[in-house]
Order: C-alpha cells, then structure tokens, then sequence
C-alpha cells in the first residue's frame, strides 16, 4: 500500500513538473504556485526541475524521505506566502479556496510520506529529526483538508454534478454521496478512528475518478483552451489516490 501511494503521489509530482516546463508560467489550476507567483518563466522552469527530480528520487526510492520531506515544505510555503495573498478568495470563492487546499492537502500527504520512508532514507540529519512532528502535522492538514472538499461538494452540489459523466446515474446523488465520504474520511484521519480502511476506499474512489471522469475529460479538451487545466485536475486526483494510500499505510505503522 505505501509503494503504490509513493508510486501515484510521485507521477502527480512529475507531471506537474513537466507542465512548469512545457508551459513555462504557472497555471491556475496546478498546485502548489498560483499564477500570480514572482518570478516569472524563470520560477516555473525551476520549480518544475526541482519537482521532475525530487519525483525521479520517490519513485526510485532513493532519498526519499529527503524528497518527501522538501516536496511538502515546498507545498506548505507556497500556501503560507503565496495563496494567502488572496485571502478573501479562500474565504468566500470555491474556486479560490480550491486552489489554495489542494497544495496543502499535498503537503500533509508529502510529510506523511516522508514517515513512512525508511529511516536511513535521508542523508540530512536535520530533516529525519523534523519528520516525526510533520507526519503529526500532515496528518491533521490532509484531515482538515478534506473537511473542506466534502463541504465544497455540498455548497457546490449541482457543479459537482455537472462534471460527473453522462453515462453514469444520480449525478447529484453522486455529488453529495463524495462529499459525504471527503468529510467521513478527513474525520477518521484526524481522529484515528478507521483510518486505515477509510484511507483504503478513499483511495479507490480517486483511483476511479481518475479513470472515468478526469481522463476522460482531459482527452476530450485536449488542444483547446481547457487543455493544460483538465490535465492538471487529473493528475491532482491521482495525487490524492496516492495521499490516500499512503495514509492508509501510515495509519496502520502509526498504531
């Protein structure tokens, strides 16, 4: 379980990487930095090095608690200094409030892979010492984290179910039943009760989503201007499919 969540959180990092680069400015929809970030081209082509690397390191499991550990204080920061720049958007516009919990939620999945990494994994003394406290940390930013996307699905139920596929039935019902389970999930994290089950099928509803929702759409808007946004909400699911099993692995090493 921890091998494939380091696998799928590893290949989000990545194409988020490859995305900085081939586009070389930083996209709305793609985590951690919003658009309006200094720097320029020069800042995404760098970043998006750095996350190709630290990528290239967790799926060959070499340094990767060091990977982990730098992918969620990059994460983290990019929240605290950038996102709340544009507070009153987190505050009062889904879109915003989006955009800004999503990179956290990846920096709590980040720290707690970080945990479960093995303990010479590092060649920096200064980031082992740190992992224990981010992995407790981790555990209560991802809990909270999906508080807020449940909530999301029921404030934004009739959006939500726009995007579910024509083919399927109840597309409210599906609306609300997800944001149902985000909320179940993000309390049993935080509280440590079923954790590791909850983690287990949250996992499976966003290896699912990926598949017959986000893939889907993201080949249909391709070579329009949805294109590189549709690609970046797939890759987000697959993130958190990863988050999600890794904390069903930390959840049961944790006990």
């Amino acid at each position: 379980m921890a091998t494939l969540g380091r696998i799928l959180f590893a290949l989000s990092i990545g194409f988020f990487g490859i995305q900085d680069v081939y586009y070389g400015h930083f996209l709305g929809g793609l985590p951690p930095a919003p658009p309006w970030t200094p720097g320029g081209h020069v800042a995404a082509y760098v970043l998006g090095v750095i996350f190709i690397v630290l990528s290239l390191l967790l799926l060959a499991n070499k340094e990767s608690r060091t990977a982990a550990t730098v992918i969620g204080l990059i994460y983290l920061l990019c929240v605290l200094i950038l996102h709340t720049q544009k507070f009153n958007d987190i505050v009062h516009d889904g879109v915003g409030r989006t955009r800004a919990f999503e990179p956290f939620a990846m920096a709590g999945a980040a720290f707690a892979l970080a945990a479960l990494a093995a303990k010479g994994s590092t060649s920096i003394p200064l980031l082992s010492g740190a992992t224990p406290f981010l992995a407790i940390l981790g555990r209560y930013i991802v809990a909270f984290s999906l508080l807020v996307f449940g909530v999301q699905h029921f404030l934004y139920a009739q959006f939500i179910a726009f995007l579910v596929p024509a083919w399927m039935p109840a597309h409210l019902f599906l609306a609300y039943f997800t944001g149902a389970a985000l909320i179940a999930a993000g309390l049993a994290i935080g509280t440590h009760l079923f954790s590791r089950l909850a983690s287990m099928m949250l996992g499976v509803m966003f290896v699912l989503w990926f598949i017959t929702l986000h893939v889907p759409r993201a080949l249909a808007a391709m070579h329009t201007a949805k294109d590189a946004d549709e690609w970046s909400s797939a890759f987000v699911a697959l993130g958190f499919a990863g988050a999600s099993f890794v904390f069903a692995a930390y959840s049961s090493k944790s006990r």
